[in-house]
């Protein structure tokens, strides 16, 4: 039997092919069904796996770029706590290796090369396996997974694409007499989940934004590119729902469990950022009941303004029915030398100026009438 044609071992997972166009409300497993579980299979257009460590403790810090796994792991018995930080999911092997140096379970690494889990907690023996959804950092509202194992006195972290909201973690960390250099892994791990948090405000806050500029136009210069934006800024918001709200039950399982990796003391931090989480929800449900009340506004102002439109076009032909009247009267064609009955006023000298009189009169009396009722202009004041 040839290479070729020699069968496939049972619990070989085969990925499944992609499809060129992306879906808008989710993505596509690239398993097929029925595979067997904790087998990783990275997405051929992941971005390259790169390692940074910092390992650091109250006195000092060592911090390293891009370092091979080799010299990533060997800082972990020389300071307190030792963070490992991942960029990129295409080397497999590398991730199998940190799974094998700090006991990750094998379900929690599937859950990582998958990168479209929801925010979750999970406990294992050795470790916490946290899940996040962080927002992206090149402008757009787009989110990337966030894995993170918390252990005693270490924190890796993967992330699927380069670049993050953590400068500010960094910054202090590098500064000496800290509470985060002077604390445990866990609150490493704390201070990662809060960053990625916080970082969704300013991007509610440029929603806002536009929700402002949006209610204006609808209130001003209402248009059909009003719809096309509103759309487009619900779906916004229906993205932000679906990513934000797992975290408040992942950051609520944190406070609860009882595996002590998680302190007393860094307990009271992840209330805080509970509270946060709470808040970015209320904001997005408020943000979801302003858009569905700007629609409804515009809808509202469509419709006055097709009534205003029908209402003048009402009163004009309302106006031109006895003048159509008057003009088709005298313009029927009867024969005078008949019978002196047939149309009397043709034969008067000023006929002519007194239909036109009598249609003025008519004319200016049906837009005085319309103007006393208030159905043009504003009317006269009443008391």
């Amino acid at each position: 039997m040839t290479e070729a044609s020699a069968p496939k071992p049972a619990n070989h997972k085969k990925p499944l092919k992609r499809r060129t166009k992306q879906k808008r409300y989710g993505s596509i497993r690239r398993y097929e069904p029925g595979t067997a579980p904790g087998q990783l299979i990275s997405d051929p257009q992941a971005a390259p796996t790169t390692i940074n460590a910092v390992a650091y403790g109250p006195s000092d810090i060592i911090e390293h770029h891009n370092v091979r796994l080799e010299d990533a792991i060997s800082l972990r018995d020389k300071h307190p706590c030792l963070w490992i930080d991942v960029h990129g999911l295409r080397d497999v092997d590398v991730i199998e290796r940190l799974g094998t140096e700090f006991a990750l379970h094998p379900l929690a690494l599937e859950d990582v090369v998958s990168s479209r889990q929801r925010a979750k907690v999970e406990e294992y023996p050795h470790n916490l396996f946290v899940v996040a959804r962080m927002i992206s950092q090149t402008g757009s509202l787009e989110t990337e997974q966030l894995s993170i194992f918390v252990g005693r006195g270490y924190v890796v972290t993967f992330q699927s694409t380069p670049g993050d909201c953590f400068d500010q973690v960094r910054d202090r960390l590098r500064k000496a007499h800290t509470r985060i250099r002077n604390s445990s892994a866990d609150y490493l791990a704390y201070a990662l989940l809060d960053a990625v948090i916080d970082a969704y405000f300013p991007a509610l806050d440029e929603i806002s934004t536009k929700f402002e500029d949006l209610e204006d136009a609808v209130i001003h210069r209402p248009d059909t590119e009003f719809v096309s934006e509103l759309h487009q800024m619900k779906h916004e918001l229906l993205t932000f729902r679906r990513e934000v709200w797992p975290h408040r039950d992942m950051i609520s399982v944190l406070i609860r469990q009882e595996s002590g990796l998680i302190t007393d003391q860094t307990d009271l931090f992840l209330r805080d950022c509970y509270d946060h989480v709470v808040q970015l929800v209320e904001m997005v449900e408020t943000y979801r009941e302003i858009a569905s009340g700007l629609l409804d506004l515009y809808l509202s102002s469509l419709s006055n303004r097709m009534n205003e439109i029908m209402k003048v076009l009402t009163i004009i032909a309302t106006i031109f029915i006895p003048l159509s009247f008057i003009a088709g009267v005298y313009g029927m064609n009867f024969d005078r030398s008949v019978s002196p009955w047939n149309m009397p006023e043709l034969g008067w000298r000023y006929g002519y100026f007194f239909a036109l009189g009598l249609m003025a009169v008519i004319g200016f009396g049906l837009v005085y009438y319309f103007w006393r009722k208030g159905w043009i202009g504003r009317g006269p004041r009443k008391r």
